[in-house]
């Protein structure tokens, strides 16, 4: 049993690492995946060619979420094609770690704009669909350093803290329409970013961990996949940890 069949995701940032991760793992739940990208076209196109002899609706929109007019328009988009939008997943973010001696009004801007105001703009944006709708689930990528800080990465930790903040306000607000809002934050998971890391600091990350390994796009995937899906409709306002026990 496909446990999104019929059911219509958008997940934001997915050409790589855990938004590609999230998209594969919905469409192979059986869900129309429309994702988000801001430069990779090529990427998006493989992604999309991944699923084109399925019976289901992968399509890549290049699209700015960081920008609410975008977010806006694209929800208008999607909207001529699809009645209902049952998922979304707010995964797009950036990084631009510093001390904060060192650190520039617009790394700090950049990172709250695409990490955080970006949350608000395609909630927002998905918002009245939603509520028409009385369903809906929405899932935030936050991460463990939103959660207990980290030295070099102020504005990041700033960004996806207040996600937290922000989606627990959302569950109250809209949960009497049966709409969901949770979070999912991230340890520290292997992707194309971490490839080009000294072998020896990535070891010692994994050394760290109580299940001595990083965690992978599947990782958070599946856990999505569970929000996402009706098997978690009791569950909302909720920041799950998927860190192998990086913190407890």
């Amino acid at each position: 049993m496909k446990l999104l069949k019929g059911k219509t995701a958008i997940v934001t940032g997915a050409t790589r690492g855990i938004g590609k991760g999230i998209a594969i793992e919905f469409a192979n739940q059986g869900a129309n995946v429309l994702f988000t990208y801001s430069s990779s076209e090529k990427l998006a196109k493989e992604l999309e060619d991944k699923f084109k002899n399925s019976d289901l609706v992968v399509k890549g929109y290049k699209s700015d979420a960081s920008s609410y007019d975008e977010s806006v328009i694209l929800i208008k988009k999607i909207l001529r094609e699809f009645s209902e939008i049952n998922i979304l997943v707010n995964n797009a973010g950036i990084t631009r770690d510093n001390l904060l001696m060192r650190m520039t009004e617009d790394d700090f801007d950049k990172v709250i704009e695409v990490n955080l105001k970006s949350v608000f703009n395609m909630t927002k944006a998905v918002q009245r669909t939603m509520l028409k709708q009385r369903s809906g689930s929405i899932i935030n990528m936050s991460s463990v350093v939103g959660v207990k800080g980290n030295a070099g990465q102020s504005n990041y930790a700033a960004s996806k803290a207040g996600i937290i903040g922000f989606s627990k306000s959302i569950a109250l607000e809209l949960g009497s329409r049966n709409i969901r809002c949770n979070v999912i934050a991230p340890g520290f998971i292997e992707t194309e970013m971490t490839e080009v890391l000294d072998e020896k600091v990535v070891e010692e990350w994994r050394n760290s961990i109580p299940l001595k390994r990083g965690g992978n796009p599947k990782d958070i995937a599946g856990t999505c996949v569970w929000l996402a899906s009706d098997l978690s409709s009791y569950v909302t306002g909720q920041t799950i940890h998927v860190n192998g026990g990086l913190l407890t």
